[in-house]
């Protein structure tokens, strides 16, 4: 099953919003004619290499109506051109000794696929036809269709927490198309058709709407020849302008409560409604990184004190995700421990949220994130499979590469004083969701 693949490398926090000196992954990039932009990351620690193909539309970019057609061509590319048969380009891939995979976002459609070196030609041949060439009959859209029905019922419909996050988010997001699953609302999945999955491919499958990541065994220059002999003669074309509604200010705290009787572990969450490096404020999203730092993992301040100090929970954390074309948000947790109600650490994690706004955070914590954060980037470089994702993400944001390599000197110039600024701004009661799931009682 392919990955629905939302968020990607938290640790790192993906990218800055200033130009800076190489500091990450020092790529190289160019642009064939045809606007296909093409980015080389080397690493010559194996003979492999890791190629991607990123798009510039997501879920977010849906008409009403039509939820999961993004995900659902995802699926749809896999089956078949004039040259290759349906499933033959994962079959030729394994066949060679790689892996292959695809993911969707709100934001980006990605294609990936790490094969040895020297069949790298191989793979790039077989992604440049599928970008212009795809060949669909109701004969494989309409068991492909009943493929995603079964995956939303798997990954969503029988995991309860999953169908809290679903409509927590769509709780949070009141106008703008975030609050739509990516894998689609059911009923609308129901009704997608081949001509829904070639108006979608035709309107934004294009070179010129894509970014070739390259990263591994291999040189800019090798890079370049293959990309203009196979991606090169891919015709570029018109790609209408992303249409996304504005979310409005937020007005009242929403709550969300989901009872199902499969629930064996209760659990408490809590998002707010943040900007993100590309939309809102976005001075507050290096300092929302550093906080996320702060309060979660097991030594930050949100396990020690529920966890280890009150003993209230099994688990406690933070997250922010920056990586959005639009707003995003910051989220806490905590999984109470056996015997102890919602309430009470709900309760226990309002003490923290408001003592931390009362008290802001300490320079001390500020310099121990700052140098966590500052070590994940460094280790970033040595995965073969970090940088296409890091970068691609970056870049399908409206970022540059400047902008991403600036990213540790953003993260050090982080003061105690912007990180409590931030929280203040984002932790107030109306930009929130709350969310509890909980066991229903068999009837």
């Amino acid at each position: 099953m392919r990955i629905l693949l939302i968020g990607l490398i938290a640790i790192i926090g993906t990218f800055g919003a200033a130009a800076g000196r190489a500091q990450v992954f020092n790529p190289t990039s160019f642009t064939l004619a045809n606007g296909l932009q093409v980015v080389v990351v080397e690493n010559h620690r194996a003979p492999i290499v890791s190629h991607m193909v990123w798009y510039r539309v997501g879920a977010a970019d849906e008409p009403p109506g039509k939820s999961g057609i993004a995900h659902f061509l995802e699926h749809l590319m896999f089956k078949g051109t004039q040259i290759l048969q349906p499933g033959e380009f994962s079959r030729t891939v394994a066949r060679n000794g790689g892996r292959d995979n695809a993911f969707t976002s709100w934001d980006y459609t990605g294609y990936v696929q790490t094969v040895a070196r020297d069949r790298l030609d191989l793979v790039m041949r077989m992604e440049a036809d599928r970008m212009a060439n795809l060949v669909l009959t109701d004969a494989v859209v309409l068991p492909e269709r009943d493929v995603i029905l079964e995956e939303r019922r798997q990954v969503v419909d029988n995991v309860p927490g999953a169908r809290l996050r679903e409509q927590m988010n769509a709780a949070m997001f009141l106008n703008h198309p975030y609050g739509r699953p990516i894998i689609g609302w059911e009923h609308e999945m129901r009704g997608l058709t081949r001509d829904d999955a070639i108006a979608w491919y035709r309107t934004w499958y294009a070179p010129n709407n894509a970014v070739l990541i390259v990263a591994g065994d291999v040189t800019a220059d090798e890079v370049r020849g293959l990309a203009q002999t196979h991606y090169g003669p891919v015709a570029a074309k018109p790609v209408p302008a992303r249409m996304r509604p504005a979310e409005p200010p937020p007005q009242a705290a929403r709550r969300v409560v989901l009872k199902d009787e499969r629930v064996r572990q209760q659990s408490w969450s809590r998002s707010y409604l943040a900007p993100s490096l590309a939309r809102g404020d976005r001075a507050q999203a290096y300092p929302l990184q550093v906080l996320a730092d702060i309060l979660g993992g097991q030594s930050g301040r949100l396990y020690r004190s529920l966890v280890v100090e009150r003993q209230l929970a099994t688990s406690a954390g933070a997250a922010y995700d920056s990586d959005a074309v639009d707003l995003s948000s910051f989220a806490v947790w905590a999984t109470p421990r056996p015997g102890v109600t919602i309430e009470a650490v709900e309760r226990a994690m309002e003490e923290e949220l408001t003592a931390l706004l009362r008290d802001g955070v300490q320079v001390e914590e500020v310099e121990r994130a700052r140098t966590r954060l500052g070590a994940a980037s460094v280790l970033a470089r040595d995965a073969l499979g970090t940088a296409p994702r890091v970068i691609g993400a970056a870049l399908m944001s409206g970022m540059s590469i400047d902008e991403l390599e600036a990213w540790p000197r953003r993260i050090a110039d982080v003061t105690a004083d912007q990180v409590t600024a931030a929280a203040r701004a984002v932790f107030d009661e109306a930009r929130s969701v709350t969310g509890y799931l909980l066991q229903k009682p068999p009837s």
